[in-house]
């Protein structure tokens, strides 16, 4: 069982920054896959990032490329989402995911553990 509880989300001016956190419960963390998404009003829930337990894999949804960065410390049980440029179509919801599995899931449907989410707003 892996609780999730995110932090760091808020409003920042097009061109920002904001850090995102994702603090994990659980003895057994470094064997998780770990992910975040974000969720917009009404619309469906789409990977941002997603980081192996190792931290050797990471996969990037194609609208935050060389903007966000995933990283993760297993010492800590901590995963992070550095996001840069921010624009106002990042705007959303962003919730912190849990898998275990070795390689990094992409898709909402393999993960089992989610946080509560936190809110994102990019205005321009």
């Amino acid at each position: 069982q892996v609780q999730l509880v995110e932090s760091g989300g808020g409003s920042v001016r097009a061109g920002g920054s904001l850090r995102l956190s994702c603090a994990a419960s659980g003895r057994t963390f470094s064997t998780y896959s770990l992910g975040w998404f974000r969720q917009a009003p009404g619309m469906e829930r789409e990977l941002v990032a997603a980081i192996g337990w190792s931290a050797s894999t990471k996969h990037y949804g194609d609208s935050v490329k060389g903007r966000f960065d995933i990283s993760r410390d297993n010492a800590q049980n901590m995963v992070y989402l550095q996001m840069n440029n921010l624009k106002p179509e990042d705007t959303a919801d962003y919730y912190c995911a849990a898998v275990r599995t070795v390689c990094a899931s992409t898709s909402a449907r393999d993960y089992e553990y989610w946080g509560q989410g936190t809110q994102v707003t990019v205005v321009s």
